[in-house]
């Protein structure tokens, strides 16, 4: 026999379905064109139990937003265990963030519509624990071995992660970013050089 669930349970459930659902129509539609209707409807559930666990839509726009960096975080650290080494890790994970930035959910939500919907310090203070963490962890382990001090660090993944960040705003915004796409992880790859260059 099952044991019922808990009522945390339930509400853990109850707010999954919303956040998948405000994902996929995020993804697909914007933040603009999706409605908190739409996205219960969606999840299969009332709008009611919408904005009983999410004040408005621009909190559950945050959660599907922290669900994409959580997404990208997890896919970068798989390509960084099935590195041979750290600075293929770093090399590799550029490159999956560019490639994965092409993927039309991410692209929407985190690329496009997320700084304008959650402003800057709200996006980079999510991304601190999530895909900039990542880029953090590969740096200290790929460039200047150790001889970074923690001021350094902070500066240059910032600086780095706003290259690919922008890098992925272009192809976002590129006729055809497929084809554009090797030039810029070409370019990428070249910046992170010049840091082991040092």
């Amino acid at each position: 026999m099952t044991a019922r669930r808990t009522q945390a349970e339930r509400s853990d459930a109850t707010m999954g379905k919303l956040v998948d659902a405000a994902r996929n129509l995020f993804g697909r539609n914007g933040y603009a064109a999706t409605s908190i209707d739409a996205i219960a409807a969606a999840a299969g559930l009332t709008k009611g139990a919408a904005y009983h666990h999410f004040t408005d839509k621009a909190a559950l726009f945050r959660a599907a937003f922290i669900a994409e960096q959580q997404w990208m975080a997890n896919e970068l650290e798989q390509v960084a265990v099935a590195a041979p080494d750290s600075w293929t890790a770093l090399l590799n994970g550029t490159r999956t963030f560019l490639e994965l930035s092409l993927e039309t959910r991410f692209r929407r939500i985190v690329v496009l519509d997320a700084p304008s919907v959650l402003g800057w310090e709200t996006v980079r203070a999510i991304e601190s624990d999530h895909t900039l963490r990542v880029l953090t962890a590969g740096l200290a382990l790929a460039t200047a071995e150790g001889r970074l001090t923690d001021g350094d660090l902070h500066i240059r993944r910032h600086l780095i992660f706003g290259a690919l960040c922008e890098g992925g705003m272009l192809l976002a915004r590129t006729p055809d970013p497929a084809t554009a796409l090797p030039q810029v992880v070409a370019e990428a790859r070249r910046l992170l050089e010049a840091l082991k260059q040092e």
